[in-house]
């Protein structure tokens, strides 16, 4: 995603000035403090999300480079086969008679023989002549698809540095908001820790197909811990529980929440329908799942557990995608 490189620097250097000159809980209002908390998971979200988005970019490069690699493994194979014939019938020869037309009409005992001579020579000549284009065409191929795996493999080692960059990163914004979380006062952890009024599964008028079952999935995740980077069962961040909630519903979406933001159709906001993803922040770095047009149900961040929240206080929306229907 265009801009993370810069992000994941520019970040870098907010993490080590933070650790430096973080206040402690004590010495801030609760207020300020529960900001300063929210503030600090929202960056580590990004670049949770950021972390993942590569790791997914790295597997289907080096899925690129199996598949090239295979390709050219196949062309050569099939170029050897043609080879095989183009020497076949090189060596070919009508009864030890080379295959001209001058040996046709030496060798032939008649005139209906010389044109049947002459007719078997044309096919060969033929089925040399496409025998050795197809050989060609098959060692070109094994050469472009060399030419291939050895970018893929090129782009995936990048790709596996950045991978490793972005993980560290985002463990350094991780610790800094754990820690941050440790040094908040009893009451405002159970502020976060407050679940708030559950949507029992069942209450609520689904849409009938994926949707539906989709958002009952979403739904029975309430009070479910939010850790950075979970798939689940036990505990979700924000897209994973939107993948999963899908998945049970038959439908495949994306891991991360910058191309779940591509998935479906966009719908305005007085359009949204249960099952719709919210994507919010400019940077499309949390995702919430739709409940009905006020309520939505998402893995917020960690100390706070799975739950509802009004759609419009979660975040500034960025965009708002029907995966189906």
């Amino acid at each position: 995603m265009p801009g993370r490189a810069a992000r994941t620097t520019a970040l870098a250097a907010v993490i080590a000035a933070t650790v430096v000159s973080m206040p402690s809980a004590h010495a801030q209002p609760a207020d300020d403090a529960l900001k300063v908390y929210n503030d600090l998971t929202r960056e580590a979200e990004t670049l949770s999300q950021d972390h993942l988005k590569a790791q997914s970019d790295l597997s289907r490069a080096n899925g690129i480079v199996v598949a090239a690699t295979e390709a050219e493994k196949k062309a050569l194979a099939e170029s050897e086969q043609f080879r095989g014939q183009v020497d076949t019938l090189t060596e070919s020869t009508f009864e030890g008679a080379r295959l001209n037309d001058l040996s046709a009409f030496l060798t032939s005992t008649s005139q209906q023989d010389f044109l049947e001579r002459m007719q078997a020579m044309n096919i060969i000549a033929a089925d040399q002549n496409e025998a050795v284009s197809r050989m060609n065409a098959t060692l070109a191929a094994a050469t472009k698809a060399r030419t291939d795996a050895a970018t893929a493999a090129a782009a995936a080692d990048k790709l596996a540095g950045e991978v490793s960059t972005r993980k560290v990163a985002m463990d350094q914004q991780v610790t800094v908001a754990r820690n941050k979380l440790q040094s908040l006062t009893a009451p405002q952890r159970q502020t976060l820790a407050n679940p708030g009024p559950k949507v029992p599964v069942g209450s609520v008028n689904v849409p009938a197909g994926a949707a539906g079952v989709a958002l009952n999935f979403a739904l029975g995740e309430q009070g479910k811990p939010y850790v950075f980077g979970s798939n689940g069962p036990n505990s979700w961040d924000c897209s994973s529980l939107m993948q999963a909630a899908y998945r049970a519903a038959g439908v495949s979406i994306p891991r991360v929440t910058y191309d779940q933001a591509k998935v479906g159709r966009g719908v305005g906001r007085g359009e949204v329908a249960p099952g719709d993803l919210i994507i919010y922040y400019a940077g499309q770095s949390h995702v919430a799942m739709a409940v009905d047009g006020t309520r939505a149900v998402h893995a917020s961040t960690e100390g706070v557990p799975v739950k509802i929240a009004n759609i419009d206080s979660i975040g500034p929306i960025s965009v708002i995608r029907r995966v189906v229907g």
